[in-house]
């Protein structure tokens, strides 16, 4: 296990060029099994999540020609579905959250698909049931064996069908969507999830022949076709690591440029920043933030405590709201936080008021913070990452905290965040990575 040491307390000042975009990458790497032709993807985030999944990929028969660290072209012309039902893809699968999203793709174009219950962040109850809802909808039949957390799925005879979802899940409506493409007949998807990673996914199915109306609505009309072709494709910039930049230029009054930002596509995102009262301007497609020293919480119109909650695109996604968080301790004024949909990602605040911030854990889903407005920093400590975005929320404090912090668990962070200590030491920071054999 690897850890961080953080010598924090410094002001930053450069440009930052955010990564690829994790989530979207995920949906994107599975949907090159829709076709046995060449598919090749820009802008690949270089993180480990996303190296897992292309590793289960090539185990699974996929040739991955690797053109530079962020460019790949993929052709799924010789899959071996059999491997899926091997130990090395139960422990390979299982070890990813994203690998569910191969599920979807190997149903239509084979007719059949196995599946471990996937891992990932612990985080909170995580259910599948979207998917496999879905999937029974278009007919498919599935089987779950709980000694080991194993999915098998059938669906020879699968055709478009009418659903609404229970949930707007974006891995459920991307899996479901990409199911779809090939399954004859008119697929309806009410209540999908309309996230740009989503929209990503929709148009590049439709320049591989999918016919896919609806994009970026809550309402996805899918007419199944025989066959997909192969496509060149972008990734998206990360609207989670570019807010994760915003609240680190505050919480460090650091002066920062984050580049090439794909302004439109960030949603909310940059008008919660400004609740916070976070400055920044953007400079064609670069948001600059200049260093502050104070920045004031904004309250409602009548004056009652801000309220920052996640929900549904365009609504403001939840794996910001620990940076959200961590940047409120410092702030002039007082914040709700409210995590709704998972109900384990703030427990990591105990670190937090360990490091001297002012903060109420009301309960699983919801915690108050008073910010100190600087009038008193935070301590340096010793914290272990539970997560990826609470990790990234702990280095971010760490930072700002005037002193040597230690992190361990870094593993988790360097799941969605590519070579965080590289990038942030070429600005100003101080962190070391220190393996766990040092």
């Amino acid at each position: 296990m690897a850890t961080f040491e953080v010598y924090g307390g410094r002001k930053l000042k450069g440009e930052l060029h955010p990564q690829g975009a994790k989530n979207e990458a995920l949906q994107i790497l599975c949907a090159t099994l829709l076709t046995s032709e060449p598919v090749t993807i820009h802008n690949i985030p270089n993180i480990r999540d996303v190296n897992k999944l292309i590793e289960l990929l090539q185990g699974m028969g996929v040739e991955v020609s690797r053109h530079s660290p962020s460019d790949c072209t993929f052709t799924a012309k010789n899959i071996n579905i059999e491997y899926l039902t091997t130990e090395e893809f139960k422990v390979k699968a299982a070890a990813i959250r994203g690998s569910i999203m191969v599920v979807g793709p190997l149903l239509a174009r084979y007719g059949k698909a196995y599946a471990p219950k996937p891992g990932g962040d612990k985080i909170g109850r995580r259910r599948l049931d979207t998917h496999f809802l879905g999937f029974q909808k278009l007919g498919a039949k599935f089987d779950f064996d709980t000694r080991d957390n194993f999915f098998t799925l059938e669906g020879k005879n699968m055709k478009g069908a009418y659903m609404l979802l229970d949930e707007a899940s974006v891995t459920g409506t991307a899996n479901i969507l990409m199911a779809a493409t090939l399954t004859p007949g008119i697929t309806t998807i009410f209540n999908a999830a309309c996230e740009p990673y989503v929209q990503q996914l929709s148009k590049m199915l439709v320049q591989m022949g999918a016919k896919i109306s609806g994009i970026g609505s809550n309402l996805l009309t899918v007419e199944g076709v025989d066959q997909l072709g192969g496509c060149t494709h972008s990734i998206l910039p990360d609207m989670i690591e570019i807010g994760s930049f915003i609240g680190l230029a505050a919480m460090t009054q650091s002066e920062i440029t984050i580049k090439n930002v794909s302004y439109q596509d960030l949603g909310l995102i940059p008008d919660a920043f400004r609740r916070m009262g976070i400055q920044f301007e953007l400079k064609n497609d670069d948001i600059y933030i200049p260093a502050q020293e104070h920045y004031e919480i904004d309250t409602f119109i009548d004056g009652s405590i801000l309220t920052v909650a996640d929900s549904p695109w365009p609504g403001l996604t939840p794996d910001l709201l620990s940076v959200f968080l961590v940047v409120a301790t410092q702030a002039k004024g007082s914040v709700l936080i409210h995590q709704k949909m998972f109900e384990s990602r703030l427990f990591f605040v105990d670190k937090l008021i360990d490091m001297g911030a002012q903060i109420i854990l009301c309960d699983p889903h919801r915690a108050t913070v008073i910010g100190h407005d600087r009038k008193l920093t935070l301590r340096p400590t010793v914290m272990t990452s539970p997560d990826i975005r609470a990790g990234v929320a702990l280095l971010i404090a760490a930072l700002s905290a005037d002193g040597k912090s230690l992190i361990h668990n870094i593993e988790q962070i360097d799941r969605g965040y590519e070579n965080i200590d590289g990038r942030l030491n070429a600005i100003g920071a101080d962190i070391r990575r220190i393996s766990s054999f040092d």
